[in-house]
């Protein structure tokens, strides 16, 4: 059984969905949800699955090798980004080499990068009069949305959408391929 660390920042709608795809799992548990915001909703989340929550400010993170203590004191094989906000340091993905993935709602390389986030990629989406938005999964490395791509997945943008709109979409191709998706990527990693 492996162990999976899911760092994510706000609501938790996609960590929620993970929990519960690998509650029925027998290849995988979510162990440790880790997030840089201490009124983060997924935090909430975490506590009522039962699943041990941990809070990092930027020292923990970027200058010091205290979460890399807690995650290997957890064995966790495998890292899941979630809506994280910040930039994983280089410590943890020479740590973890090709085990921390990200999933970013846009087509990627399209609208990727620092400061793209949310309702942001949407609105770009729709300013740049795009006809296709979907999701990007992939591995981690050293800058935000470069990392080598896993899987992408598309809807259609019609003239009449909105941001919101096209929010809506998104996370419905996350809820249906994320889970998927990891789970695929844990059946092949050593």
């Amino acid at each position: 059984m492996k162990n999976i660390a899911i760092f994510a920042s706000g609501e938790g709608t996609n960590a929620q969905n993970i929990i519960n795809y690998f509650k029925r799992s027998d290849i995988a548990t979510v162990k440790l949800i880790i997030s840089n915001n201490p009124k983060a909703n997924v935090l909430k989340r975490a506590q009522e699955s039962g699943i041990d929550t941990l809070v990092v400010d930027r020292n923990t993170l970027y200058e010091s090798e205290e979460l890399l203590r807690i995650l290997k004191k957890a064995t966790i094989d495998f890292i899941v980004l979630a809506g994280f906000l910040w930039k994983i340091p280089k410590n943890l993905i020479q740590a973890f080499p090709d085990k921390i993935i990200n999933i970013h709602p846009s087509l990627l390389p399209k609208f990727g990068g620092k400061g793209m986030y949310g309702i942001h990629i949407h609105k770009a989406v729709i300013d740049a009069k795009e006809k296709q938005s979907g999701i990007s999964i992939h591995f981690v490395n050293e800058n935000y949305d470069e990392g080598q791509l896993i899987s992408q997945h598309n809807c259609t943008i019609d003239p009449a959408d909105t941001p919101e709109t096209v929010a809506y979409k998104i996370h419905q191709l996350e809820r249906e391929f994320f889970p998927k998706v990891i789970h695929k990527l844990l059946l092949t990693t050593a």
